[in-house]
């Protein structure tokens, strides 16, 4: 094993300069950039917290909360009472990139087994699927219940949140300043202030590794699954693996572009290894920091599994990093893309945290696919709408977005804190699972409230709408307990509490 001697320390000195309230992000970034660069090399062992803190003059406090949040990531591994290393998960240097502007003119140059649905829609796969008008390809069911309903279906942020001024303001920025001939057809990876604003964002809040020149600019996560499945099609693909439980709509959209779909089931860590080997796919679609619709958080052993099985078969993941952002007990757990970003393609929207109808978000793509996935971005649309990009730059280099992020956390942490009140109130002994994240809980009703079925027709007849975990995936127990996924974060608390209590008076106290 490697001894750390000087080097932890001396990579992280400009990082323990930084202002106070930046110290403890900056230590994590510096930390996470050394392990990337080899700079700090797979089985160097770590200074004690004690000892790195005394080093850099920080409080222990920070050096230890660098090191879990790293290791939650996978950077680094740590055994109790014997120390922590630097894992052998990260493969985070770029290769080369094409010289800027030069994807404007790049050309486009498995078989799972086991149990396959196209497009999930056989069986009871597709059960009420999915959308009401909101974001196809990330989660979103349920855009809004009639007059007197109350609609619990996950998804669907609140749309009053919306920044109307601030997104105004910078509108008139953009028009005044704009040149004429910013407004001809655009670069098909997207404005280059806006890939430039996204990626320093993107680094900084979710730790990837992001060059602008590898970013594109595309219509939400549904378009970024679209195109990437055209692309892994067109090299011979035939089919991709999606978390069971997880979103039927990943299969719907990898079905338009001719893939099949394979369920793969998760347990309270991530994907099992073993079943990810025996599938025989080479492409999946994960939502490792705050799976869709489990909440769990993915653990560092199985994020350094899925990346080993992507390099093992020469595949890819798709990062689909729906809610990232949205983390009330702790700081978010870094983006999966940042361990590899030659094998995970990362993919992200506003639709959450600004409005799904802006249809803006965007993809970090690994250097083998780029050239294909811009040339099919450039047939598919010629690209995104300039002025909205530009005002989408504009608001994320003014600092806009960051407080936009902060008022939605607030809000969506009250709301799932009135949620949780109101089932033990409402509904005692209701358990909650998954990590205090996200805009959804999932919610396990005892089944002295049940049957499932009995529960759900009383409370959709007393005007509440809810959906059942088991309509996102294959799993059917029978154990009588009613499993439900909650949205909670387009609801006022009053609200939230009204509607839990219906349901409560609905199925009735036994």
């Amino acid at each position: 094993m490697r001894s750390h001697g000087q080097a932890a320390w001396e990579l992280l000195l400009p990082a323990a300069a930084a202002p106070a309230r930046r110290r403890g992000r900056a230590l994590q970034e510096a930390l996470r950039e050394a392990v990337r660069s080899g700079r700090l090399a797979a089985g160097t062992r770590l200074p004690s917290t004690r000892a790195l803190a005394a080093d850099l003059g920080v409080s222990r406090g920070l050096v230890t909360e660098a090191y879990e949040q790293l290791t939650a990531e996978g950077y680094l591994r740590s055994d109790r009472g014997a120390g922590t290393w630097v894992g052998d998960a990260a493969r985070g240097r770029l290769g080369g990139t094409p010289a800027r502007g030069a994807a404007e003119d790049l050309g486009a140059a498995g078989h799972a087994g086991g149990v396959r649905a196209r497009g999930t829609d056989r069986g009871t796969h597709a059960r009420e699927a999915v959308v009401n008008g909101a974001e196809a390809g990330t989660h979103a069911r349920g855009a809004g219940a009639p007059a007197g309903r109350v609609d619990f279906r996950p998804g669907t942020p609140d749309l009053s949140l919306f920044p109307r001024a601030a997104w105004s303001a910078a509108q008139r920025a953009v028009l005044a300043r704009l040149p004429h001939a910013a407004l001809g057809y655009p670069d098909p990876r997207g404005l280059p202030e806006l890939r430039e604003a996204l990626a320093g964002m993107l680094t900084r809040r979710r730790g990837v590794v992001a060059d602008p020149e590898r970013l594109v600019v595309c219509s939400g996560v549904a378009q970024a699954s679209t195109l990437l499945g055209f692309v892994l099609r067109a090299r011979g693909l035939d089919a991709v693996g999606i978390e069971d439980p997880g979103s039927p709509e990943h299969g719907r959209l990898f079905a338009s572009t001719g893939l099949d779909t394979l369920w793969l089931p998760l347990d309270e860590e991530g994907l099992r290894p073993e079943t990810l080997a025996a599938s025989g796919v080479r492409a999946v679609v994960v939502t490792p920091s705050h799976q869709f619709p489990s909440g769990i958080s993915w653990s560092a052993e199985r994020r350094a599994a899925l990346l080993d099985w992507a390099r093992a078969v020469d595949g890819y993941v798709l990062e689909d990093d729906y809610d990232g952002d949205f983390r009330y007990d702790r700081a978010p757990v870094g983006a999966l893309q940042g361990l590899d970003p030659e094998r995970v393609v990362y993919a992200g929207s506003v639709s959450k945290s600004l409005a799904p109808g802006l249809r803006l978000g965007w993809m970090l793509v690994p250097e083998a696919l780029l050239a294909e996935v811009v040339e099919r971005k450039r047939t598919m649309d010629l690209g995104n709408p300039v002025l909205d990009q530009a005002v989408l730059a504009e608001f994320v280099t003014r600092g806009a977005y960051d407080r936009q992020l902060r008022r939605c956390q607030r809000t969506y942490r009250e709301r799932r804190d009135a949620l949780l009140s109101a089932l033990a109130e409402h509904l005692p002994g209701t358990g909650v699972s998954g990590i205090a994240a996200g805009l959804h809980v999932i919610a396990r009703v005892p089944g002295r409230y049940g049957p499932p079925e009995r529960f759900l027709a009383r409370s959709a007849q007393a005007g509440v709408a809810l959906r059942a975990l088991e309509e996102y995936g294959t799993a059917r127990p029978g154990d009588g307990e009613v499993r439900l996924v909650i949205g909670y974060a387009h609801l006022a608390p009053s609200v939230v509490a009204a509607g839990i209590r219906r349901v409560a008076e609905a199925v009735g106290r036994r």
